[in-house]
């Protein structure tokens, strides 16, 4: 009788972090314990591609990709590490820190899954897991019927920006309201209206109309060189047969990793196709900021009666003066605008615009919960609470700009 003691099983090896040395990712190696205990190893770049074909790699759902600025001299064999990470079906999650946006553009389009900043943020790592083994658990969503774009088509549609100085400002919210009244500002001859949402990290127009997010518009935002009528169109999505829509990626991207010649292209395609072009820009100042408020026609900055708002609006104004760029174009819309009656608030309004030298354009009333609730139904506030005094003031004002647009082309 055999007297051999049984061995215990060890658990599969279902992750593995690659990097040049994981000592370096201290907080990347107590984030992956907490999630998978045991159930993970951890390989030099050399060692990922020769063990990728050994019978243990079956077991692997993803990786864990860490590098920094000094690997950015290896991103080729990085790159050939996602490729063939991809070929079998190993889900790649990018853990950057103080990478170049080239090396990270070039590392996404190889086909990570999920990129996260290191240090890592509280949590961060365990959503992306998480999403990770969602997508690859979820059946392929049904191919989405792109609008067809006309070849050569020069409408030079009127761009019209909306830009939050501060967070919870309403700006998506005016955004996707002011593209729905335009798309049905006219009965008989309605035009051609186009939304596009900027925010790359944490725009929400897709929720707002309760519309998916595609991989195919990161494609598209990657090679803009390349980009026609047919790769634009392919990226778009249509609200109610009404509305064109560009939602943000699914991912969350760095906002440097689309240049300004890239948006230029960009608003170019969109205003050569449609009458109206409105964008839904990240409150954050970028690189291509420039670009978007010199071709727009209009700029919304939206605030609120706070004190973040005027700090923001004045810093804002600064930036932009320091660099001699087009202040003039702004108009300031102030959100949740208090009523007529209040006085008290009425004067502070006028205060606050005294003092940061602005002039208040427009102002829209305090919509209450039905405008929350509509953006959760991901239904425009013309569907969903048409009376509500938001809804009836941001009516007024694409009324205002259609009519102004009318009387302007039969000026020229």
């Amino acid at each position: 009788m055999s007297s051999t003691m049984p061995q215990p099983e060890t658990a599969p090896i279902v992750a593995c972090t690659v990097s040049r040395d994981v000592q370096n990712f201290d907080l990347l190696i107590e984030d992956m314990e907490e999630v998978l205990g045991e159930s993970w190893g951890d390989l030099g770049f050399a060692e990922a591609l020769a063990f990728f074909g050994q019978p243990e790699a079956e077991t692997l759902e993803f990786i864990a990709l860490a590098l920094d600025e000094s690997d950015e001299d290896n991103v080729v064999l990085m790159g050939e590490i996602i490729t063939q990470a991809k070929a079998r079906d190993i889900k790649v999650i990018l853990i950057a820190e103080d990478v170049t946006p080239v090396a990270l553009h070039s590392l996404l389009r190889q086909g990570a899954d999920e990129f996260v900043p290191y240090p890592l943020p509280n949590g961060e790592l365990a959503q992306a897991i998480e999403r990770v083994r969602k997508a690859e658990a979820e059946p392929e969503p049904a191919a989405v019927q792109a609008p067809q774009l006309k070849a050569g088509a020069r409408k030079d549609g009127a761009l019209i920006v909306v830009h939050g100085l501060a967070g919870g400002t309403g700006a998506t919210t005016l955004a996707v309201n002011i593209a729905w009244e335009l798309a049905n500002a006219d009965k008989k001859d309605p035009p051609s209206v186009c939304l596009l949402d900027l925010d790359l990290q944490y725009g929400s127009v897709a929720t707002f109309l309760d519309l998916p997010r595609r991989e195919v518009v990161y494609q598209m935002l990657s090679d803009t060189e390349g980009m026609d009528e047919e790769i634009f169109g392919q990226s778009l999505l249509t609200y109610e047969d009404k509305l064109h829509v560009l939602t943000a990626p699914p991912d969350m991207l760095p906002l440097d990793l689309i240049t300004a010649e890239d948006v230029n292209r960009i608003l170019d395609m969109a205003r050569n196709q449609f009458d109206y072009v409105i964008v839904d820009m990240p409150s954050t100042l970028v690189q291509w900021s420039e670009t978007v408020l010199s071709n727009a026609h209009i700029y919304f900055a939206m605030l609120e009666l706070d004190m973040r708002s005027a700090q923001n609006t004045l810093r804002f104004k600064r930036a932009l003066q320091s660099e001699e760029l087009p202040v003039e174009k702004l108009r300031y819309v102030l959100n949740r605008a208090p009523k007529f009656t209040d006085l008290n608030a009425k004067g502070r309004v006028k205060r606050m615009a005294e003092s940061l030298s602005i002039s208040i354009d427009v102002q829209l009333p305090d919509g209450g919960k039905p405008i929350t609730q509509a953006n959760d139904h991901g239904l425009p506030l013309a569907n969903s609470a048409p009376k509500s005094p938001l809804r009836r003031e941001i009516a007024k004002l694409a009324a205002s700009i259609h009519d102004l647009k009318g009387v302007t082309a039969k000026a020229a």
